[in-house]
């Protein structure tokens, strides 16, 4: 059985840290997957201390914080933004006791002139060095494929056998419903089947409007049960693994963020409790 997540993108234009925290632990989530940037807005006017002093006496607990992006094919001075960024949520989950960070592969438009090797060999670098700092730390780094070509890492077979290379027990993936849509219409679903359980460190549930893979992007997503995603076979495939962490709601859809907040998560842990048994 799965546990109940929520990942700030869902209400990350009409909510808050504090607010976010508040509604999840009303409506019964288990775990939420906290962003860097509002985590820095959240801490202009509060202390790490606030925050460890919320998961103390609540129910809900921090599992990643999300994201670090764009870790392929970097200048220098992008590359230090990335380990300045991975450096904070280090220092920050070691503090409150988070357990990863998601780190993102590069997106942009030469992504498609990259072949796979060399995606291959420049990852596996990039992670490792990643990997030595948060190691320090005791954070686990989670990879996650994004599905659109326009990432430099969209399929979960690619990233498996990268996070393979690295060969270190901090890093492990990250299974998006999305994302493995997006890819292929799931048909490489059976491929979440091959990972071992140590290594499937998040999975996030959400659903998509029923739109052609050329057209769909990520405002798309929908609340599980609400689109074209076959969820529930997703869902088992994780399972399968032996997974039994949190299934994360993860949503960027502008329609939600014009919601009231409380509206969306309380639709959130609705919708996604026919996914969890």
């Amino acid at each position: 059985m799965l546990k109940l997540g929520f990942n700030e993108a869902t209400c990350k234009e009409n909510s808050s840290v504090e607010r976010d925290l508040e509604l999840c632990e009303k409506y019964g989530y288990d775990y939420i997957e906290l962003r860097l940037d509002m985590l820095k807005e959240y801490l202009k006017t509060h202390t790490v201390e606030d925050l460890k002093a919320f998961f103390a006496k609540s129910h809900l607990k921090p599992f990643a914080f999300n994201s670090i992006e764009n870790i392929n094919f970097c200048s220098p001075e992008e590359w230090k933004e990335v380990v300045d960024l991975v450096t904070f949520g280090c220092q920050l989950s070691k503090e409150i006791g988070n357990k990863y960070l998601i780190i993102v592969p590069t997106v942009r438009d030469d992504m498609i002139f990259k072949n796979e090797q060399e995606i291959f060999e420049d990852s596996v670098k990039v992670i490792n060095e990643l990997a030595d700092i948060a190691e320090q730390y005791g954070v686990g780094l989670s990879f996650e494929p994004i599905g659109d070509r326009r990432w430099c890492c969209n399929s979960v077979r690619q990233a498996w056998e990268i996070v393979q290379a690295v060969n270190r027990d901090s890093v492990g993936l990250t299974v998006d419903c999305i994302n493995v849509y997006m890819h292929d219409k799931c048909a490489d679903v059976d491929y979440i089947r091959k990972i071992p359980k140590e290594k499937l460190f998040v999975y996030h549930i959400n659903d998509c409007e029923d739109l052609p893979l050329r057209v769909l992007d990520h405002c798309h997503r929908i609340m599980p049960g609400k689109g074209c995603i076959p969820i529930a076979e997703v869902s088992k495939a994780v399972m399968d693994v032996g997974y039994d962490g949190p299934a994360c709601l993860e949503l960027f859809r502008p329609e939600y963020w014009e919601m009231d907040a409380e509206d969306v998560i309380k639709m959130g842990a609705e919708c996604c409790a026919p996914y969890l048994k």
